[in-house]
């Protein structure tokens, strides 16, 4: 791996496979402690439960320490440049997981850095997330070359994680979203002219769920669009995941969500607490195991030198 864990566009397809089987060792119990006497900074500019306790409670379980900064404290980019952030946190601390508004901020800490720095989230790509989600698809055994994956709602950043995934592994990503509301189209360039995965963005659910074996859906209002509520409910009435859509993937689907999850809205609470479910499976494997096994590798990683692929002019996952 790279020194850095800005999107799974960091990644090949062996640093991949070597994730899920260090993930399959530290979810059996044999993690020891390869970070004693570490010290992990994390900056949240976002609110945040699942992963910011599960980033504390893996960091304390590998044998390290955290120091959680709001955005409140140390004002990031705005009280101070995120290159001073980045090169005194250098100096204090042993790595950064960095949950931010905007990507290109991030870019700046990894830039700026000379620990690892993770992405916890930002606007652009939420890479820990999807790579968690896969792991959980593969331990059920659905990791499948051309398996489908269907994803109802936003072309957000989770879209675009598993753009990026879809680069390492050959899967069939179907967005539906209306127009307006997907995903960039420099990362769908990216992903198709990787030629690794089959990736269809269309409007209608029904067609992008047919014979799926994951459905995946999220928020349609994520943190910070609060003031596009009324309008995004509007536009994303027809995209709900339920009973009736669920009824057009194939019986044996898994379903996911990211979490929180608004019941009603995007899913019903029939699909979100039914036998297809696998929402808070996912969430466990997110929150702490696959974060475990990017954090370990990532310290391994840079005992053995190995420099940061952020670019100059990097903004974008």
């Amino acid at each position: 791996m790279t020194k850095d864990f800005l999107s799974l566009f960091d990644i090949t397809r062996e640093d991949l496979d070597l994730l899920f089987e260090l993930t399959d060792n530290l979810k059996s119990g044999n993690s020891g402690r390869p970070l004693e006497g570490k010290t992990v900074a994390m900056i949240f500019q976002k609110p945040s439960l699942r992963t910011r306790v599960s980033f504390e409670v893996g960091v304390m379980q590998l044998g390290g320490h955290i120091t959680f900064l709001s955005q409140e404290s140390i004002g990031v980019g705005t009280r101070e440049a995120a290159r001073d952030v980045a090169r005194l946190l250098s100096r204090y601390c042993d790595a950064i997981v960095a949950r931010m508004n905007d990507h290109t901020v991030l870019a700046d800490l990894a830039r700026s850095a000379s620990i690892p720095v993770i992405n916890a989230l930002t606007d652009k790509s939420h890479p820990c997330q999807v790579l968690a989600d896969a792991y959980t698809i593969r331990e059920r055994g659905r990791l499948k070359p051309g398996i489908k994956v269907a994803f109802v709602g936003d072309g957000n950043n989770v879209v675009h994680s598993w753009l990026e995934f879809a680069t390492l592994y050959p899967i069939h990503f179907a967005l539906a979203a209306p127009q307006g509301y997907w995903p960039d189209e420099s990362v769908v360039r990216r992903a198709q002219s990787s030629g690794v995965s089959s990736i269809e963005i269309v409007q209608d659910p029904v067609e992008a769920v047919r014979n799926a074996g994951v459905v995946y859906t999220d928020v349609w209002t994520s943190m910070g669009q609060e003031s596009e509520t009324a309008k995004r409910k509007k536009a994303f009435a027809g995209y709900q995941v339920n009973e009736e859509l669920l009824a057009k993937a194939r019986p044996d689907c898994l379903v996911m969500h990211c979490l929180p999850a608004h019941r009603g809205e995007e899913i019903t609470d029939g699909v979100m607490e039914g036998p297809n479910s696998v929402v808070f499976d996912e969430a466990e494997n997110r929150r702490l195991h696959v974060q475990k096994a990017v954090l370990v590798e990532l310290f391994s990683s840079r005992s053995n030198g190995v420099k940061s692929s952020v670019s100059e002019d990097s903004t974008v996952a």
